[in-house]
This record gives C-alpha cells, structure tokens and sequence, in this order.
C-alpha cells in the first residue's frame, strides 16, 4: 500500500458505515466511500460539517450544504495549488490519494537530467499534468470534458505553469493516440488514468476491462525509444492491481526488459484511528535508476 503522508491542506478525519469525513482546507465534508464498510460507533466529529452528499438509492446523488460556500477555493500539495468545488458527481475536483504518483513521477523526472515529454490520457483536472510540468517536462493533457479541461487549465495558473509547456486536448483519448502514431509523435512517459465506463466527446464507449489493453498496446507506438516510465491508475471495482502488473509485464517489459514492473494499492490514512482507507490500484512501468 503506498500513501501520501504529506498533506497539509487535505485530511481524511474518519471513515465506516460506507462514508469518509474529509478537510479540504477550511471545509469539512462527508461522502460516500464504498470501501469503507466497517462500523463506526462514534459520529460526534462527523456533525460539525459543511457538506453532505447524499447518495441516491437509484443512482446518483446531491449536495447537502450546512451554510454557503465559497463556489470554490483553492489547497496546496507541495508547491502546486489546486481548484476545489463541490460537483454533482460527489467529486471535490482533486483525488488527494493521487500524490504519492504526483511525488513517483516528479522524482522520476528531476533524476533522469534529460528533456521529458509526457502524455497524460483521461487527464481530469490537470493535477498529475501540473505535477511533471512543475519540474520541467513538457506536457500534452488530453480529456474527453470540456469543462474538466478549463478546470486544469485553471490549476496551471493557480500554479503559476503558464510560461510552461501545456497542451490541453479535448478528445477521445484513444482516438488521439490513434492518430498520434500517424502521425509520428512520441512521447517519454505516460500516465493514465481510465474510468470503468465513459464516453468520449462523440459518444465513443469506453469500457476499462474491453479496451484497456488495446489503448496501452496503442500507447507503447508513440513511446520514445528511451521511455522514463508509464504509470497507469484505475478505480475499477474487481479489477485486482496484478491485473495492471501482467498488462505490463506482457506489452511495456516485453518491449522494454531493461525496466521494471510494480503494482500495488494506494491508499489515505485515516486520522482518527490510524487505519487506512484504500483508493484504488496502480501500476508502473518504469526505467532503472
């Protein structure tokens, strides 16, 4: 299990009963989480909130604000600055579990003293682009959401990357990696991180267990002959992070056996009684030091 344990601006307080109480700065929320299926006897420190999110037995689900909020305000990791609100879809515009990659692939970059260019697919609100563009690699970002797109665009400048390499592509990710190999684009690293069910800007279907393997086998055409690593995350309920690591085995080690596979889980420690609540699974292919 890996964690970030250097968070300032972000806690997750507790978690049980299927629900996690955050901080997001000044601000306390409460959200769902189906990983957290343990009992929580406990709620004195859930009651003093400023957002519920109530999910919906059929689907789906809505804010519940314990007085007005800010439309969005701003957390630090580190030397980046992120936008958070509030979405419809529970999300707050940040994964914080997603900084112990931010710190993988900032290292990564700042050891390998070359020019690095990364592609970064189903790239959300731009966090892991503003992560690697902050030390020095250049950086194409592509996302099927317009609005998501804006919102990175955001975090570059509340990050203060604007003088910096930034490609903000609002596409299909396969379909622009498709035509990345045509036309002979390369990149030194990759990262993705693919949703369990989506659909691009023209309604292309995606499915992670149906096409996830096509899309790292287009991925490897437009890697340099030099790769620093590909990095792959993923929220899908069933998919075990062994799954990630014989991918990569299979397509990235097979190409490239002078590197080396890990996959694991990442996860956030819980504060009030030390456990930790599990966030998903990654794995990584990535160039010896």
């Amino acid at each position: 299990m890996k964690m970030s344990m250097d968070w300032q601006d972000y806690e997750c307080l507790d978690a049980g009963n299927g629900e996690k109480l955050e901080r997001f700065g000044n601000y306390f929320f409460r959200r769902p989480d189906p990983q957290a299926i343990w009992t929580v006897n406990n709620y004195d420190a859930w009651k003093n909130i400023d957002g519920f999110y109530h999910r919906n037995t059929e689907g789906g689900g809505y804010w519940e604000f314990k007085k007005n909020l800010p439309e969005f305000w701003t957390i630090s990791y580190k030397h980046l600055v992120f936008k958070i609100s509030p979405t419809n879809f529970k999300h707050t515009g940040i994964f914080p579990e997603q900084a112990v990659n931010w710190d993988f692939m900032m290292n990564k970059i700042k050891r390998c003293n070359r020019e690095i260019k990364v592609l970064n697919l189903f790239a959300y609100t731009g966090c892991a682009s503003m992560a690697v563009s902050s030390v020095g690699a250049k950086v194409v970002q592509v996302d099927a959401s317009r609005g998501m797109s804006e919102w990175a665009k955001e975090n570059m400048h509340l990050s203060h990357l604007e003088n910096n390499e930034i490609h903000f592509i609002v596409d299909d990710c396969v379909k622009f990696v498709e035509r990345e190999i045509r036309r002979g684009n390369k990149y030194d690293a990759i990262v993705m991180d693919p949703p369990s069910y989506g659909r691009g800007p023209n309604k292309e279907v995606w499915k992670f267990e149906k096409n996830i393997y096509h899309l790292i086998d287009l991925c490897m055409q437009v890697l340099s002959e030099k790769p620093l690593f590909f990095l792959i995350n993923s929220y899908t309920t069933g998919i075990s992070s062994i799954v990630l690591e014989n991918i990569l085995k299979t397509t990235m080690l097979k190409k490239f056996p002078e590197g080396k596979v890990e996959a694991g889980e990442i996860g956030i420690p819980i504060k009030r009684d030390h456990l930790i609540l599990p966030c998903g699974i990654y794995g990584r292919w990535e160039e010896k030091d």
